[in-house]
C-alpha cells in the first residue's frame, strides 16, 4: 500500500476545534475511565516549574469550567470537563505560564456554554478574556471557499495568534488532546479531522519549533488515515530496536566514554525516528524499510557552545566521516530556532550513526520551540515582546501575518495564507480554482496526474499562469495550471516515468504504459489469427477459443492474443487448440527451391494485396511496430513484417536484402498493407547513400535540396573513398515514396553529386 499525505481538494483550516459539542447526558455502557486531574494536581503542576504561581487564580478557573460545562460529556461519555483539564495538562507539561493554563481551562466555556467574554474579564482579567476570546471555536473552514465569511474566521484566528502566540499553544494542545481521542468521533468526521491535523496544525508546529508535539500531531494523523502502513512501520521499528538493541546501548556507551576520558561531560541518548516521518522519507526517496540508514539517532547533550565543537572534533577524530553529512545549524540557525551540529559518522559495528550535537538549552527549544521560552519569569514582559526579542520563528510568523493581513479582501488573504503556512508544498490551482497540492520540485506531469489519472495520460501540453510551458517545468507556489489533453493519447510515453516526482504520477504512467503494450500485442495477436483463420478459410469465434483457452494453458482470450502478439504462441497453434484437425500447410505453399521473398515479389505483382493483410499505419498506431534499422521503409514500397517475439513486427520493404535472413523461419513472415490516412501527415524513415564532390559548401547543397522538399534530416555519417569524393549516408524522414523520389531526382540534378541511390536494409 502506498500512502501519501492526503490534500483534500477542499482543505479544512486550523480554525476549527474538533473536540465534541457538548452533549445532553445520554445513557452508555459503563467502561473504566481515567482518573480525572484534581485541583491540588495542576497546582503541584504548575509549581514544580513555577514556585511563584498563583494557586487561588488556578483553583478559581478549575471550579469556574468544571461549573460551567456542569453535566456536558464528550462522545466517549466522559465529562465535557476532562477535556479542557487534559489540554492543560499538555500545556503544563510545556511549562507555560498561569494565565495560558487558566485560558486552557476557560477555553471553550464562551462558545459552549452560557459564560461571556465580559464576566470572564471580571473574574480573571482582561489579559485572560482576550486569550479565551482568541480560542473561542469557530465554524469549519474550507481553505479553498472563497466565501469572505470563511476568510474573515482565519484573519480572526491568525490575527489573534500574532496578537498573542499563546492562543497557538493553547490551540496545538487542544488539537493534540482531540487527536488522542479520536477513537471516540463518529467514523465520517475522523479522516477529515485527520486530514486537517496533518494539513494545518502539524505543520504550524513544526514553523514554531515544537518537534516533539509535531511528530505526535502526524503520527496521530497518520494511524488514522493509513492504519495498514502505520502498524506495518511500527512492527518492522519495533523489530529492528529488538535486533539492534545492544548495539544501540553499545554505541551510547562508546559515545559517553570517549567524550569522559577527553574531559568533556555530556548526555548521550538514542531516539528513533517516528512512523510518519520514516513512511514520507521512504516514499520521498522511493526506498524500503531496510535501505533507510537513519532510522535511529543519537543526541550528545552538552553545557555551552564551545562543548559542541569540542565535542564534534572528538566525535571526527574518533570515527570516519560520512562525506557530505554534516551540517552546522548553530551558526546558521533555521527559522524556527531550531540549533544544533549534524554529522554521520561510521561508528561501532561498522554502522552509520547521525549526531546531533546541541547544548540544553537548544535541546529544549528543539523539542518544544516556542514553548520553550519561559514566559514565566519575572522581567520577561508580555510573551508577544519577550518572543519579538528572543525567537525567530515568531518573528516569523508576525511578519508574515503582517503582510496577509494587508491582503485587499479576505479572499486574496485566504489565498495568501494557504501559500505562506507550508513551505515544504507546493500549492497551485486548475483555471477553475481547485487546489492542488504537490511536493517540492514537483512539475506539470505531477499536477496532471494530482488532478485525475486520465488527464495525465491525455495530456499533451500545458499552460503555467496563462503561458505555454513545457510539462517537465518545475511548480512553484501560486501558479494556475492548465493541462491540455488530447483523445489521439491514450497512454504517456514511458520516459515521463523519469521526470515524474510523485509515487502516484510513476505508478499510474508505469500501468498505463504496461497496459498500452500489451493492448498493442492483444491486438496484433488478434490480427494474426484472424488472418491466418481466413485464410485457412476456417471460422473463427472467441467463444470456441475459450473452449480451447485449457489446451493454450492461458487464462483468458486476451491472455492468447497477446502471446501471439508477442511470439511466445504461434497462431497455427491456435488453430490446432480450437479444429484438432488443423494441418499447417504455409512452408509447403512456396516450397523449399525458391526463396520466400522473391515469392513474396511474384505475388504483389500479380495482383492487388489480400484483404487479410494487416494494416500499417505507422509507429503511432495500435500495433508494436518498428521499421527496419538499415534503410526504413515507406507508403509506396512493397512492404512484408517479420514478427520477432516481445519485440512485435519490424516492416521490410520486399526488396531489402535483409529478408534473407529470415527464409528458414516462414511462420515469422506476415502478409501487411499500408493503411495511412491523408488527412493525418506523417513521416517515415528512409536512408540514402549519396556520392558528392569533396569541396566546400558540397553539403550545405544537399542539406538544402532536402530541406526544400521538404525532408527532415535525422543523421548523417561521411566517409571519404578517394581525395576527390567523399560517400554521406543519410537518414531521412519522408512522407512516401513519392516524395522520396522527388528528393532522390532534385539530388541527382546538382553538380556537386556524382552518384545517389536508395539503400534498402
Amino acid at each position: 500500500m502506498v500512502y501519501r499525505r492526503r490534500r483534500p481538494t477542499q482543505m479544512m483550516a486550523a480554525t476549527e476545534s474538533v473536540a465534541v459539542a457538548p452533549t445532553a447526558p445520554v445513557a452508555r455502557p459503563a467502561r473504566p475511565r481515567a482518573r480525572m486531574m484534581r485541583q491540588y494536581d495542576l497546582v503541584e503542576r504548575v509549581r514544580s516549574y513555577n514556585p511563584n504561581t498563583n494557586e487561588d487564580l488556578l483553583n478559581r478557573a478549575y471550579v469556574y469550567a468544571m461549573k460551567a460545562h456542569g453535566s456536558q460529556t464528550r462522545a466517549s461519555g466522559d465529562p465535557y470537563f476532562s477535556h479542557p483539564l487534559e489540554v492543560a495538562a499538555i500545556l503544563t507539561d510545556l511549562k507555560l505560564d498561569d494565565a495560558t493554563i487558566v485560558a486552557a481551562l476557560l477555553h471553550d466555556t464562551i462558545e459552549d456554554t452560557e459564560a461571556t467574554r465580559a464576566e470572564i474579564d471580571q473574574i480573571f482579567g482582561p489579559e485572560i478574556g482576550a486569550l479565551v476570546e482568541g480560542l473561542t471555536k469557530l465554524k469549519r473552514l474550507e481553505l479553498v471557499s472563497r466565501e469572505a465569511k470563511q476568510a474573515e474566521n482565519l484573519r480572526k484566528l491568525l490575527l489573534a495568534i500574532a496578537d498573542d502566540v499563546r492562543v497557538l499553544l493553547v490551540k496545538l494542545a487542544d488539537r493534540l488532546h482531540n487527536m488522542r481521542t479520536l477513537d471516540f468521533v463518529p467514523t465520517e468526521s475522523r479522516r477529515r479531522i485527520a486530514e486537517e491535523t496533518l494539513d494545518i496544525y502539524a505543520p504550524l508546529a513544526g514553523r514554531m519549533g515544537m518537534q516533539e508535539m509535531r511528530e505526535e500531531l502526524e503520527d496521530l494523523s497518520f494511524r488514522t488515515l493509513d492504519p495498514e502502513a502505520y502498524t506495518v512501520v511500527m512492527q518492522r521499528l519495533d523489530a529492528l530496536a529488538e535486533r539492534n538493541r545492544n548495539l544501540i546501548g553499545e554505541i551510547e556507551d562508546q559515545l559517553s566514554n570517549n567524550l569522559r576520558h577527553r574531559g568533556l561531560g555530556a548526555r548521550v541518548y538514542g531516539r528513533r525516528k517516528k512512523p510518519f516521518s520514516i513512511w514520507t522519507k521512504m516514499e520521498r526517496k522511493s526506498v524500503g524499510f531496510e535501505q533507510l540508514s537513519d532510522i535511529f539517532g543519537f543526541r550528545v547533550v552538552v553545557n555551552d557552545i564551545e562543548s559542541c565543537y569540542r565535542a564534534l572534533g572528538i566525535v571526527h577524530t574518533t570515527w570516519p566521516v560520512v562525506p557530505g553529512r554534516f551540517k552546522d545549524y548553530i551558526s546558521t540557525p533555521k527559522q524556527n530556532d531550531y540549533r544544533s551540529i549534524h554529522t554521520t559518522v561510521i561508528g561501532p559495528g561498522n554502522q552509520r550513526v547521525e549526531l546531533q550535537i546541541r547544548t540544553e538549552a537548544m535541546d529544549q527549544i528543539a523539542e518544544r520551540g516556542i514553548a520553550a521560552h519561559a514566559f514565566y519569569k519575572e522581567g520577561a514582559g508580555s510573551p508577544t515582546e519577550f518572543l519579538k526579542r528572543e525567537s525567530n520563528a515568531f518573528a516569523w510568523l508576525r511578519h508574515t501575518i503582517g503582510i496577509l493581513s494587508e491582503s485587499a479582501n479576505p479572499e486574496e488573504f485566504l489565498e495568501h495564507t494557504k501559500l505562506e503556512l507550508f513551505h515544504d508544498q507546493v500549492f497551485c490551482f486548475t483555471p477553475k480554482g481547485k487546489l492542488i497540492a504537490l511536493p517540492r520540485h514537483a512539475n506539470v506531469i505531477d499536477f496532471a496526474y494530482a488532478v485525475h489519472t486520465d488527464v495525465g495520460n491525455s495530456a499533451v501540453g500545458c499552460k503555467i499562469n496563462g503561458k505555454f510551458a513545457p510539462l517537465s517545468s518545475e511548480l512553484q507556489n501560486g501558479d494556475e495550471v492548465e493541462v491540455l489533453t488530447s483523445e489521439a493519447q491514450s497512454a504517456p510515453p514511458s520516459a515521463w516515468e523519469t521526470l515524474a516526482v510523485t509515487g502516484k504520477a510513476r505508478a499510474a504512467i508505469r500501468r498505463a504504459t504496461r497496459t498500452a503494450v500489451r493492448d498493442q500485442y492483444v491486438g496484433l495477436g488478434r490480427r494474426i489469427v484472424e488472418r491466418l483463420f481466413e485464410r485457412a478459410k476456417i471460422e473463427y469465434a472467441d467463444d470456441k477459443l475459450k473452449g480451447a483457452l485449457p489446451r493454450l494453458a492461458r487464462t483468458s482470450i486476451e491472455d492468447v492474443m497477446a502471446a501471439v502478439g508477442r511470439g511466445e504462441i504461434k497462431a497455427s497453434h491456435v488453430a490446432r487448440a480450437m479444429y484438432p484437425d488443423y494441418k499447417e500447410e504455409r512452408v509447403a505453399r512456396y516450397g523449399v527451391k525458391k526463396g520466400l521473398a522473391a515469392k513474396l515479389k511474384e505475388k504483389s505483382s500479380e495482383a492487388p494485396r489480400s484483404p487479410v493483410a494487416i494494416p500499417i499505419g505507422g509507429i503511432n498506431s495500435d500495433l508494436p511496430v518498428k521499421f527496419a534499422p538499415n534503410g526504413g521503409a515507406v507508403p509506396g514500397d512493397r512492404i512484408v513484417g517479420i514478427v520477432t517475439p516481445g519485440e512485435g513486427i519490424t516492416i521490410y520493404p520486399i526488396q531489402a536484402p535483409a529478408l534473407k535472413d529470415f527464409e528458414e523461419e516462414p511462420e515469422r513472415w506476415l502478409d501487411v498493407r499500408w493503411d495511412i490516412e491523408d488527412s493525418v501527415p506523417q513521416r517515415f524513415p528512409a536512408r540514402i547513400r549519396v556520392e558528392n564532390v569533396n569541396e566546400p559548401g558540397a553539403l550545405a547543397q544537399i542539406a538544402t535540396v532536402i530541406a526544400e522538399h521538404d525532408g527532415n534530416i535525422d543523421n548523417i555519417s561521411m566517409q571519404r573513398r578517394s581525395p576527390d569524393f567523399t560517400e554521406t549516408t543519410i537518414d531521412l524522414e519522408v512522407y512516401d515514396l513519392k516524395h522520396l523520389s522527388a528528393i532522390l531526382a532534385q539530388l541527382r540534378a546538382k553538380a556537386v553529386v556524382a552518384r545517389v541511390e536508395r539503400v534498402n536494409g
